[in-house]
């Protein structure tokens, strides 16, 4: 596994990439990549590094592993590819920005298009074994992507971190709620937003409030 990542982030995580643990997920990866079917492709694994470099940075959403599916993971939480059937998270995920903006549902589920406008889109674990949700979990993923979170909370400010689920809200620890800005709500899957959780938190307009408010240019969702 190459970590083909953008020289923004290579550069501040340089020292992680030597950590016995980051070597150690290297083989990892690298064996179940060539054991398994994995997701995503190899060339994808950093795909939200390479499309939101740090120097963008103005939001980031956090996720838990990849989608475990035939060609639906691309390195972005709750992302997939053009022409895939969208999973139920993302499906709530568009209500919500077409309710609270009043923009149409999209089309394609590949959001690299918020990527691009400085939306890290994380997930915890960024690699998994087909069809076997969690599998690559407890690895070591979870140690470095905690770390980007706290490199972000330390050298970056007024980022808006969304925080949608149990899981996601655990990280809230990792970042200075004094320095950025945290909107937390229950998660997008149906099982959560059926109840109540999700639907109506209008993120996406506090988002785009929080950034205007602070001079930075707000996210076409």
């Amino acid at each position: 596994m190459n970590v083909d990542i953008h020289h923004s982030w290579k550069n501040l995580l340089e020292d992680e990439f030597k950590k016995p643990y980051f070597e150690s997920l290297v083989n990892f990866v690298k064996q179940e990549y060539k054991t398994h079917t994995c997701y995503p492709p190899g060339k994808q694994i950093f795909s939200a590094f390479n499309h939101c470099n740090f120097d963008h940075v103005k939001v980031v959403v956090i996720g838990q592993d990849p989608y475990h599916g035939p060609g639906q993971a691309n390195g972005l939480c709750f992302s997939v590819n053009d022409g895939i059937a969208h999973p139920p998270s993302l499906i709530n995920i568009f209500k919500e920005v077409a309710y609270d903006m009043g923009v149409s549902y999209p089309n394609s589920g590949n959001l690299e298009r918020w990527a691009d406008q400085g939306v890290l889109l994380l997930n915890a674990t960024l690699t998994v074994r087909a069809h076997q949700a969690g599998s690559h979990q407890k690895k070591g993923w979870e140690v470095f992507t905690d770390k980007v979170i706290q490199i972000i909370n330390s050298e970056k400010e007024n980022i808006v971190f969304l925080l949608w689920g149990g899981f996601a809200k655990q990280k809230a620890k990792l970042i200075s709620q004094h320095k950025h800005q945290i909107f937390t709500s229950g998660h997008p899957s149906p099982l959560s937003a059926n109840r109540g959780y999700w639907f109506g938190n209008k993120h996406f307009s506090k988002v785009n409030q929080y950034l205007s408010n602070k001079g930075i240019t707000s996210i076409e969702w």
